[in-house]
């Protein structure tokens, strides 16, 4: 911008009224018209000054601005999500009011107004820009090639012809650009992944489009090398409370290579004595160095169907910081006193060092405890079958604590793949979790609490896991759900400030009948979304006041952080030293976690749904019962008992006059059929889209009546 542009500020607040572009360059004397054209846009995109229709420019006049993202892009207008919306609907933007922002640009908007359609506005200024990368598709047509986009561009980009084309249905990356003397926007082709057909190549594919970080740095490879080849010191066991005695093991699934918690649990004349023992990872991950910094960037552990993308480098995760069964192993012990409700007595946190007993495996754990493990398995947890028995009972006390509270249980929804050795998806299945996996959770659930609890006492800064209450509008429009599948909505309706156990009502009611597995969808569809941040808001999923995230450093960034702050603490740091340590710090790595676990949720997603198609391809023509998920005006999703989800377009219904009642029913005005959420209903897979995870059903009797 530099001088000419100071000097179009200066004359335009001089000005008592706005000018032409030409008579601005006339009175500063410009003769360059493309270099003034450059200055002017680079004015706007800041927002200190708006062009108008007529060519007129005008100062910005100050109004209060909303800072959102661009999170889609369609070809004649935008969606923009506010920051801290917490779920709120995003807001439209005409392409005329977009100021050339692209998908991913960080932006301000202003003249935000309110529709009958809903809000809209018009960008500001561009405060950061993406990268002007996509992903793809390529669909060709002779010589002329297109880009069908991944994600959220809605509208297929001209290929640039500056290069050989690459094949029909190759998944590719590009990047893209305005085309001079235009408003298109044209893809150049960066990077050939290679055919779209293939999930695992679309999940690469994903990765990029996410900016997830795959690959790491020699310099944090090298760094991580070196604290992995550290030795426990006698001066560092000396300042450790040692608990290599007690019946500690570790609990995991059989692949596990990265364990980062162990259990002890003993009997007490008052209840149980937990301890929950976490991998030191802060001790190995320096403040500020470059696995540190890395670890920030990345924010956590990304989880795809053939891989895992690590938060840190495996001579870490895997090496020395894994709780590796017969290992002197550097811990951060959480030691809980509960009562026999399970309530805290007391808690305390220790630097400790640790020798786990068993590489414990949740299969195995489960056969212990329903009976059916042989000989030879309860010989390997023999050492700590007291405690595995102990851990058992306090677990089932800690559930009916967590019920008293209010707290309920939502029908899982997710997924297990299995891909054949060329990493093709080959079956689907729902996910189960066994009594051993529900057992470790309500384990962490309190230790995760404690952590909390303590940092609220001492009022140090700190990253708590929030999850704050849903927003009212949902609820009432849950209620009216709720009413219309034949349940009583009445513990959403006689309050405004809606409560855990008011949920909890609406699962129990649900519970047992057809309408459970879309009742437990829609709940956890109104509550707002889990987040990160430096102020105890509470959480409203698990009715706790004080709850963060302590028992996963390995794979979560907020964890290792939280154990650099209570490490502070207990050597010793005063609050009025953690706050000037990491006051701050608390705050953004808070927000730089949420960012990086929306990322990877969104990541993780996209590759499910590639496999699930990739899966569905084989499975085209045939029929299946399923339920419906969901309804629109223009169709129906439908879950199938395998967790596989596909869309049947209203007009596959032959010869039926369906209309939308608005909320979750279509209705036949021919035949007063009706098709609701939660209703069975058989359908055809017609057909299923690898590149973009896309599959569609119609219904059964369509192909029958052919």
């Amino acid at each position: 911008m530099g001088e000419i542009g100071d000097r179009i500020l200066k004359l335009l607040r001089e000005s008592p009224q706005s000018m032409t572009k030409r008579d601005v360059m006339r009175k500063l004397n410009f003769s360059d018209w493309h270099a003034f054209n450059r200055v002017l846009d680079e004015l706007q995109n800041s927002g200190r000054i708006s062009v108008s229709k007529n060519h007129r420019v005008h100062l910005k006049e100050q109004e209060e601005k909303t800072k959102a993202t661009i999170v889609s892009l369609s070809k004649g207008f935008a969606f923009a999500r506010p920051e801290n919306n917490n779920g709120g609907d995003d807001i439209f933007i005409h392409a005329d009011r977009l100021k050339s922002a692209f998908l991913g640009d960080k932006v301000t908007l202003c003249h935000i107004q309110e529709s009958p359609k809903g809000l809209s506005a018009e960008v500001d200024s561009i405060l950061e820009k993406s990268g002007r990368f996509v992903t793809g598709m390529v669909s060709r047509n002779g010589p002329y090639a297109e880009l069908v986009p991944d994600g959220a561009i809605r509208y297929n980009l001209e290929i640039a012809k500056d290069g050989a084309l690459p094949e029909n249905g190759a998944k590719v990356r590009a990047e893209v650009r305005r085309i001079p003397h235009t408003s298109r926007l044209e893809a150049r082709i960066i990077k050939v992944y290679g055919s779209a057909d293939s999930a695992k190549i679309c999940a690469d594919a994903i990765v990029d489009r996410n900016s997830i970080r795959a690959v790491f740095p020699d310099e944090v490879q090298a760094e991580a090398l070196r604290a992995s080849q550290e030795k426990i010191t006698e001066e560092e066991l000396r300042k450790r409370t040692d608990l290599r005695d007690l019946p500690i093991c570790t609990i995991d699934g059989a692949d596990a290579k990265d364990l980062d918690d162990a259990i002890s649990v003993q009997k007490t004349p008052n209840g149980y004595r937990l301890g929950v023992h976490i991998a030191d990872v802060s001790h190995y991950v320096r403040e500020g160095g470059a696995v540190d910094k890395e670890a920030r960037e990345r924010g956590t552990s990304v989880y795809f169907a053939d891989r895992v993308i690590p938060m840190l480098p495996e001579t870490l995760s895997n090496g020395v910081c894994s709780l590796n069964a017969g290992e002197d192993k550097l811990a951060f012990s959480a030691l809980m006193e509960l009562d026999t409700e399970g309530e805290f007595l007391s808690y305390e946190f220790h630097k400790s060092v640790i020798r786990s007993k068993v590489r414990g495996v949740y299969s195995e754990v489960n056969r212990l405890f329903d009976g059916t493990a042989d000989d030879t398995l309860r010989a390997k947890y023999a050492p700590v079958a007291d405690s595995l028995a102990e851990a058992r009972e306090l677990a089932g006390v800690l559930k009916k604590r967590a019920a008293r509270n209010g707290t309920f249980d939502l029908e899982s929804s997710e997924s297990e793949f299995v891909l054949d050795e060329n990493g093709v998806c080959v079956d689907v299945r729902p996910h189960q979790s066994g009594e051993a996996q529900r057992m470790i959770e309500q384990l962490m659930i309190t230790a995760n609490q404690a952590a909390a609890k303590l940092a609220e006492d001492k009022q140090i800064p700190f990253i708590y896991r929030v999850h704050e209450k849903p927003d009212p509008e949902r609820v009432a429009s849950l209620a009216e759900l709720v009413g219309a599948l034949g349940l009583n909505p009445r513990s959403l309706r006689h309050k405004g400030n809606c409560e855990t156990a008011d949920f909890a009502d609406i699962m129990g009611q649900a519970n047992g009948t057809p309408a459970q597995k879309v009742v437990s969808h829609q709940l956890l569809r109104t509550m707002a979304k889990a987040r990160y941040d430096a102020k105890p808001l509470g959480h409203f999923g698990l009715a706790l006041a004080d709850y963060c995230h302590f028992t996963s450093p390995i794979r979560r960034y907020p964890d290792t952080s939280i154990h650099r702050i209570l490490s502070a603490l207990l050597d010793g740091a005063d609050r009025e030293e953690l706050v000037k340590c990491y006051g701050e710090f608390a705050v953004s790595a808070a927000k730089s976690s949420s960012e990086a676990e929306i990322r990877a949720m969104t990541a993780e997603r996209s590759a499910e749904d590639c496999y699930k198609a990739e899966y569905m391809t084989r499975h085209v023509g045939e029929c299946y019962g399923g339920v419906i998920s969901g309804v629109t005006m223009r169709g129906v999703f439908v879950e199938l008992e395998n967790t596989v989800e596909g869309f049947v377009p209203m007009e596959s219904f032959e010869g039926a006059d369906y209309q939308f009642d608005g909320v979750l029913t279509q209705v036949d005005a021919k035949t007063g059929n009706r098709l609701t959420i939660g209703d069975s209903l058989r359908i055809r897979v017609v057909s299923a889209s690898v590149a973009t995870g896309r599959i569609d059903f119609a219904p059964e009797e369509q192909h029958l009546s052919i």
